[in-house]
């Protein structure tokens, strides 16, 4: 959501590509003692999975375009993360009718969801990530191999751009900085209302 408020200051100078990682298939690996060949892409039952559906759908939704897959994927974010009800990742109906309601083809979503290309894809890009050492999201890429994950609270609309320019000056442009942690408690005092 935040980087929403940051594509529409930077328009067609900020390009971004959403790929897939797997919250789910990361903690299964670093549990002890568990089967390493196990994956959550290849689980039968996608709506017994945390996410999984909801990754199904969003490479579903980018068949229909990447600005149908743009408004998808900041649907379901706000859906998740903005609101009040929080839309459940693995609810198929759920989130048909949110891409629905953005102006994309459920029913042709609905289908292309049965395809076992969308889970090889969220497969691949889970592992491309883990063989770069991401651990997490999310996790930015930057044009110059750069690479770091962030954990934040969206900026105020006000903050929004100011914000993601810092981050990108330490993050993308200074090496040095490995890792930055503020003490919790009192992190995150004073960001919440």
């Amino acid at each position: 959501m935040w980087l929403d408020k940051v594509k529409k200051a930077y328009g067609d100078n900020l390009n971004i590509t959403w790929k897939n990682f797997s919250l789910e298939q990361n903690a299964h690996n670093l549990k002890e003692g568990l089967d390493s060949d196990w994956k959550v892409w290849e689980q039968e039952d996608a709506s017994e999975r945390r996410s999984l559906v909801s990754q199904i759908a969003a490479e579903a939704a980018r068949r229909q375009g990447e600005e149908a897959h743009a408004k998808f994927h900041l649907a379901l974010l706000v859906a998740r993360h903005g609101g009040e009800g929080r839309i459940s990742l693995s609810d198929e109906d759920a989130i048909l009718e949110l891409a629905e309601s953005v102006g994309l083809d459920s029913a042709q979503m609905r289908e292309d969801m049965k395809d076992p290309e969308l889970r090889r894809k969220i497969g691949e890009e889970h592992e491309a990530a883990i063989s770069e050492g991401i651990f997490g999201t999310p996790t930015y890429v930057f044009e110059n191999g750069n690479m770091a994950y962030l954990k934040a609270f969206i900026p105020d609309d006000e903050d929004a751009v100011a914000s993601f320019e810092h981050y990108i000056a330490l993050a993308n442009h200074r090496n040095y900085f490995g890792e930055i942690k503020r003490p919790q408690p009192p992190w995150p005092k004073g960001v919440l209302s």
